[in-house]
């Protein structure tokens, strides 16, 4: 059950993932820069973050936790943040959503699975498998049928 619920999460966040990116290709667009919009969207989804731990998290983080980050996380995901969603909101108008999207959830999949693979970034290893490699092979196809013209 908790892993029905964990993959139903995923696809809720992956809807919402899509409706940023569309909202936000918006505003750089009205703004004619997209990393304006990104700056914004960064702004506000720390003002979000910031309201959710003040009501939901009873133990801020410690300075035993903050010592013991290294230092590089800090930063590197925001700057990948930056960089890919700028990527995205420069893209949506000139190819629209759902082709940006089917390519940027390629990108993502060739990453992840080499990621897995290899467990880079200090994750699980998941070795790629011919059922992983059928999968793969399927997804990549799938985004070639819905940008087809």
């Amino acid at each position: 059950m908790k892993t029905v619920f964990i993959s139903v999460l995923s696809l809720i966040g992956g809807v919402f993932l899509a409706a940023q990116a569309g909202f936000n290709s918006q505003l750089g667009n009205v703004l004619k820069n997209p990393t304006i919009a990104v700056a914004a969207t960064s702004f506000f989804s720390l003002i979000f973050a910031i309201g959710y731990l003040v009501l939901t998290d009873k133990e801020m983080l410690s300075s035993v936790h903050i010592i013991n980050v290294p230092w590089y996380l800090w930063w590197i995901g925001g700057l990948f943040s930056v960089l890919g969603i700028s990527i995205y909101f420069y893209s949506i108008p000139k190819i629209g959503l759902s082709t940006m999207i089917t390519l940027g959830l390629c990108g993502q999949l060739l990453f992840a699975i080499m990621a897995g693979h290899f467990g880079w970034l200090n994750l699980p290893k998941e070795p790629f498998t011919l059922v992983r490699a059928l999968g793969t092979i399927s997804l990549l196809l799938g985004i070639i049928l819905i940008n087809y013209k």
